[in-house]
């Protein structure tokens, strides 16, 4: 099972298409879900100014994302007919499994791919936080590791994924967004049985 959700909320997942997959395949892409993921709305100058892109190629990865149906427009908060600001869609995205196979198996391990650069870009910020914390230069926690192996039947380790991804959407809808100590935290969760 491999999710790329950005915006999970405990609604049922949604099996993504070649369209969405295509998309998702693009870097800037996914670093633009992300920010959706931090930010209801935005527009193409939010997204040039956090990325360090111009503002011309956001509003085309906008568009591009729009096509494919990862976001939609939000008219009701544009300042005027010319402004576009944009939200995305609610809901976990599967890549592909038994359920729904995928069409493109090459766009596929491109998408996968591409989610592991991401993991290990979210490892090597760890590796560099980490000595600062363990020598006790900071008290502050902005990463964690943990690492466990654990004997499940399949089925057991679904309802473990499901009860992950309950308490992440739990602690996600309790968390009060006017706390001035609330922070953005990247959670990769990755798991392998001793099969693979």
């Amino acid at each position: 099972m491999v999710e790329g959700a950005e915006n999970g909320s405990g609604e049922d997942p949604v099996w993504m298409t070649s369209a969405m997959l295509k998309a998702y395949s693009h870097p800037l892409r996914r670093q633009i879900l992300r920010l959706f993921a931090r930010n209801e709305f935005l527009r193409a100058a939010d997204i040039a100014a956090e990325l360090g892109v111009p503002a011309n190629g956001a509003s085309f990865h906008l568009r591009t994302l729009a096509d494919a149906g990862l976001i939609e427009e939000a008219p009701e908060k544009a300042r005027d007919r010319r402004d576009r600001v944009w939200t995305a869609r609610k809901g976990a995205l599967n890549v592909g499994g038994p359920e729904s196979p995928v069409v493109d198996e090459a766009l596929t391990t491109s998408v996968v791919a591409g989610l592991a650069e991401d993991h290990q870009e979210l490892v090597r910020r760890v590796l560099a936080w980490t000595p600062e914390y363990v020598t006790g230069r900071t008290a502050e926690v902005h990463a964690a590791f943990a690492q466990r192996t654990i004997r499940l039947t399949e089925a057991e380790f679904d309802a473990v994924m499901v009860r992950i991804h309950e308490v992440l959407s739990a602690a996600d809808d309790a968390h009060d967004e006017k706390d001035p100590d609330g922070r953005f935290w990247q959670m990769d969760l990755i798991a392998a049985d001793d099969t693979i």
